[in-house]
């Protein structure tokens, strides 16, 4: 079978090759799924570049954690009624070394989701980590039916899928954008009310557009610059649901101030998330897919043979939604 892969850390034209591979088959538990499409993350370009370095200890790394495809095969445990399914996949290449940039990837049969035929492969294949990001970060904590909930950064990749979950919940969402095309993406997802992004202003900005109240959650995706202002925009009790702190990676936090507010942080990366936590995800999402309520934005899709461009696009940091690769 046809798949990218790396065997050192480095610029994804330098690194990145296309190659034959034996074609896997799946274990007790397992499917094995014909990849049509692949998901480019910045987790998957980060690795690739060498954000984690024993990765490459067991051997090279065929990258990308989400896809989508179709069953081809079952492993023992699994229905042969699996078999020709249409499914979404998450976590392909998380502990292991073989992710979704390959026309086959043997997973565990849990991580191969049902997808409606109303989906497409390259749709499919942009919501693992982002969408199931996205629900941990609203729903952790519970419903947020007739809550408040404040999404920074609403035209991101999380942040748009997390606006369009709380509200099919039943939430009110502030989101915060940085320019008319953002707020157009945030009031798109269905944000009720969009605020630039968080500044010494933005307690006021919020009280002001929604009734003089604080907001209940935060969904935040760059927790270290954003939690001074976000501090004195939740209330007492609230939860700030965090997935990323890019421009400072080491924050400080006022501990007492969270203390005597009782609030939650909780920090949300898809890996970790509880088995539970997975399975509803996937749940929900996919109840989301089939009654056609959320919108998906692919932006690039290129074939597997082009995938260092892929990953570069990503990286250009100029991407709005998702990178996709074919196989």
């Amino acid at each position: 079978m046809k798949a990218a892969s790396f065997q050192a850390f480095g610029p994804a034209s330098e690194v990145l090759t296309i190659g034959e591979w034996e074609k896997p088959e799946p274990g007790p538990g397992e499917v094995l799924v014909r990849i049509k499409a692949s998901g480019v993350n910045p987790s998957d370009v980060k690795k690739r570049a060498g954000s984690a370095p024993g990765l490459l200890e067991n051997g090279p790394i065929i990258p990308h954690s989400d896809g989508a495809g179709i069953i081809e095969a079952v492993g023992q445990g699994v229905s042969v009624a699996r078999v020709g399914e249409r499914v979404w996949t998450y976590n392909a290449q998380y502990g292991r070394s073989h992710g979704t940039a390959s026309e086959y990837v043997c997973i565990p049969g849990s991580t191969a989701v049902w997808m409606p035929d109303n989906i497409d492969f390259e749709t499919g294949a942009c919501l693992g980590i982002p969408a199931m990001t996205a629900h941990r970060c609203v729903f952790a904590d519970g419903s947020v039916k007739g809550k408040t909930v404040l999404v920074t950064g609403g035209a991101g990749r999380v942040g748009n899928y997390a606006i369009q979950l709380a509200k099919a919940d039943g939430a009110i969402v502030i989101a915060t954008a940085g320019s008319e095309t953002s707020s157009k993406a945030c009031f798109d997802a269905g944000a009720d009310q969009v605020i630039s992004h968080p500044f010494a202003g933005t307690p006021e900005e919020i009280m002001l557009v929604n009734e003089g109240e604080k907001v209940d959650r935060v969904v935040e995706g760059e927790f270290g610059t954003n939690l001074p202002f976000i501090l004195d925009s939740i209330k007492m009790g609230g939860t700030i649901a965090t997935y990323a702190s890019m421009e400072d990676k080491n924050p400080s936090i006022p501990f007492y101030q969270i203390m005597y507010n009782d609030i939650t942080v909780r920090f949300v990366i898809v890996y970790a998330m509880p088995d539970h936590a997975k399975e509803e995800a996937a749940d929900d999402i996919t109840t989301l897919l089939n009654a056609d309520r959320l919108i998906h934005r692919v932006a690039d899709t290129y074939p597997l043979d082009e995938i260092a461009a892929a990953h570069e696009k990503i990286e250009s940091g100029l991407v709005r939604g998702c990178v996709v690769v074919t196989c």
